[in-house]
């Protein structure tokens, strides 16, 4: 009995939340390290610091990922990782990128991706097989607003999401700061999103906002440009926001 007394209270010890906090960020480390990744996305690292991103957001051993958008698996080979072979990650691309739907076959080609799903749907959809701990959306969530890539109800996007994930669930969202007042047709030309706009939207839809982080802000940034202007591309101001859906 006294043994499992100790167990019990060392499971709930500071120490032993230490202790797996460093677990989970070793498991980080090894994944951005991971030399199987291509090296223009290596490269991409030292401006979308995916350690950072990844730790912010809160992946763990075992989750349920929803990642919107893989584009060819920048962040999803680093989040199959760290989630592991009790975990799983269910990407949706967007149909009408044709480039992003390849690019994603070709990630999965050799099957080393076993916890990796991806399916390709209209640019919206919200459904996963099961319930998640993490919806992840990066640099896409202003995409929503442009009508060329799909017609998108941001709102009714918002809601299915808050249904895809458990209680308790996370919805994290990264994307491009934008002027005050930028408008959907503005949106289109410089894809950014304004912070505020998104936390409005986002909270709309029943999520409390729960941490910014602020590893990608840049006050350098001429947010009047297009983020893919060679004078800011890879150095533009970005946020980080952390969502979660009542318990």
């Amino acid at each position: 009995m006294r043994q499992l007394v100790a167990a019990c209270l060392l499971a709930f010890s500071p120490m032993a939340g230490f202790a797996a906090t460093t677990s989970v960020s070793r498991l980080v480390e090894r994944a951005v390290a991971d030399p199987s990744r291509p090296g223009d996305q290596r490269a991409a690292d030292a401006f979308r610091k995916p350690a950072e991103t990844i730790a912010f957001a809160g992946v763990r051993p075992g989750m349920v990922v929803g990642e919107f958008y893989p584009g060819g698996g920048y962040f999803t080979r680093m989040l199959s990782d760290v989630v592991g072979p009790n975990g799983h990650v269910y990407g949706i691309e967007n149909d009408r990128w044709k480039s992003a739907v390849k690019a994603n076959a070709a990630l999965l080609a050799d099957g080393r991706l076993n916890n990796v799903s991806i399916e390709a749907a209209p640019f919206g959809t919200a459904r996963f097989p099961r319930p998640l701990d993490l919806a992840w959306v990066t640099q896409n969530y202003h995409d929503l607003k442009i009508p060329e890539y799909g017609i998108v109800d941001t709102a009714a996007f918002n809601r299915a999401v808050f249904q895809a994930l458990k209680p308790g669930g996370t919805y994290f969202v990264l994307d491009h700061e934008a002027p005050a007042g930028t408008s959907d047709a503005a949106i289109a030309k410089l894809h950014r999103i304004e912070k505020a706009r998104v936390i409005r939207e986002v909270t709309a839809a029943g999520f409390k906002l729960a941490a910014e982080g602020n590893f990608l802000r840049n006050p350098a940034d001429d947010r009047s440009l297009p983020i893919f202007d060679k004078k800011v591309q890879g150095r533009t101001d970005q946020y980080a926001l952390k969502f979660v859906k009542p318990r």
